[in-house]
């Protein structure tokens, strides 16, 4: 079962994020205040509601319920963000990551609830979404146009396998890189020994290709 993710704020962040998350499988729920953008983009993503993210009572009717995790995506907007992320942790939302637009903001909002906190000129929405997509997923950079390198945690069912039993570039198209371990990270790779659920994997695959890693 995908996930389900929620996008407050719908500027150039927030839009991207919703739009790359929904791409690649996940129920994206958006919000904003603005009419005509949530109009623009509601036939793109899963669910698109209005609503005034300074208002606890709104925020309340959104139906946060079944969402798994809200992304607050409003930095330069310091009150909604503050409610946004109080309201959704009121309400049992499990994970909740919030935009700061420098340090001081994002020491406030680790105050109030915030879980992980973006700060814009580190991170992309797509980049942000690639890695909110998986569990297992860890950093995301890309290479080019169609290929990108991925750091992951080993998927469960890999653990107590060998490189060569699992075959993953013929069940995933990825290429393992380099394993990351007790003492760093090791760009020599034995296939016969078993990977540990503590063993961080390197691996460069084709970015059509991501949606393999997320069975």
């Amino acid at each position: 079962m995908s996930k389900s993710i929620a996008v407050f704020g719908l500027g150039r962040f927030g839009k991207s994020l919703a739009l790359s998350l929904y791409e690649t499988g996940v129920q994206v729920m958006v919000v904003d205040k603005n009419e005509s953008i949530i109009e623009n983009i509601s036939d793109k993503v899963t669910y698109a509601v209005i609503a005034d993210l300074t208002n606890p009572d709104d925020i309340k009717g959104i139906g946060l319920e079944d969402i798994d995790i809200v992304v607050v995506a409003m930095g330069s907007d310091l009150t909604a963000s503050i409610m946004s992320i109080m309201v959704s942790k009121e309400l049992g939302v499990k994970q909740v990551i919030a935009k700061a637009s420098d340090e001081r903001m994002g020491s406030i909002l680790s105050k109030v609830g915030a879980d992980r906190i973006l700060y814009p000129e580190e991170e992309s929405g797509s980049r942000t979404a690639r890695i909110l997509t998986s569990d297992n997923f860890m950093e995301f950079f890309d290479i080019d146009d169609n290929l990108c390198l991925l750091e992951m945690k080993p998927k469960k069912e890999w653990v107590g396998k060998t490189l060569m039993e699992l075959n993953l570039r013929k069940m995933y198209k990825i290429n393992v890189v380099a394993i990351k371990g007790h003492n760093g990270m090791k760009s020599y790779i034995d296939p016969t020994r078993k990977l540990e659920e503590n063993n961080n994997l390197l691996v460069v695959l084709d970015k059509n290709d991501l949606k393999l890693l997320n069975k």
